[in-house]
């Protein structure tokens, strides 16, 4: 698991307070999973984006990241972790391995640090790569390995995963991407085009089960490198 952040406490929109405020909000909204708002509670998100964007940090909606790229919404990110750890029924239970296509800014692998052992997170885009790495090392997240990589492809060399979140979409859950799944594992993604749906799929032995949730809005899943 990920050692305790300490970031700068801040102030009015950044504080604590504001992030519990979040957590309440979170489960209004529906997130069960104790663990996972433990998580986003302890995770500031004011600090994974621009200074200018600081006060809208805590708000419930995505945000640019530059590069085309965009930070999830807090919802969006407490949904899929909470997905990945137990799917949509059951207790949820300790992730070992966690696969992540899409780094971005690092503000989802943070949060899957503090539900994982380890978290293996691709990113297309070589620029975005070395700046988080550096945000991540300046907040002491040492269970996380930023790869630049093709996130259609994986990360077959550190796999099986107990999960696998996306967070780019794709007209279908990429076969490579299912091959890695450990048994019991979940993958959470945004399926679709233009036209998008939150997508688990589940291994039970030789069999993936795939279920659609509920309506979403991500950036394409793109191939290759950048």
């Amino acid at each position: 698991m990920a050692e305790t952040l300490n970031p700068r406490a801040g102030i009015g929109m950044t504080s604590a307070r504001t992030r519990g405020r979040m957590v309440e909000r979170l489960r209004e909204q529906g997130i069960r999973d104790e663990t996972v708002l433990a998580a986003m509670g302890a995770v500031p998100r004011h600090l994974f984006v621009d200074q200018a964007l600081e006060s809208r940090a805590y708000e419930d909606n995505a945000l640019p990241i530059g590069f085309g790229q965009t930070i999830s919404s807090p919802y969006i990110v407490a949904r899929m972790a909470e997905l990945a750890r137990h799917g949509e029924a059951g207790q949820g239970h300790a992730l070992n391995r966690v696969l992540e296509i899409g780094l971005g800014c690092g503000y989802q692998a943070a949060v899957l640090a503090r539900l994982a052992r380890e978290v293996v997170s691709l990113e297309r885009i070589a620029a975005l790569v070395g700046k988080t790495r550096v945000r991540l090392r300046e907040l002491r997240i040492n269970n996380v390995k930023p790869k630049h990589g093709d996130g259609l492809h994986g990360a077959k060399d550190f796999g099986p995963f107990d999960a696998i979140v996306v967070a780019a979409a794709f007209p279908e859950v990429p076969g490579e991407l299912a091959e890695q799944l450990a048994e019991g594992g979940r993958l959470v993604m945004p399926k679709g085009g233009a036209q998008q749906t939150l997508c688990l799929v589940e291994r039970q032995g030789d069999t993936l089960v795939e279920r659609l949730l509920e309506d979403v809005k991500f950036v394409p899943l793109l191939p290759g490198v950048a």
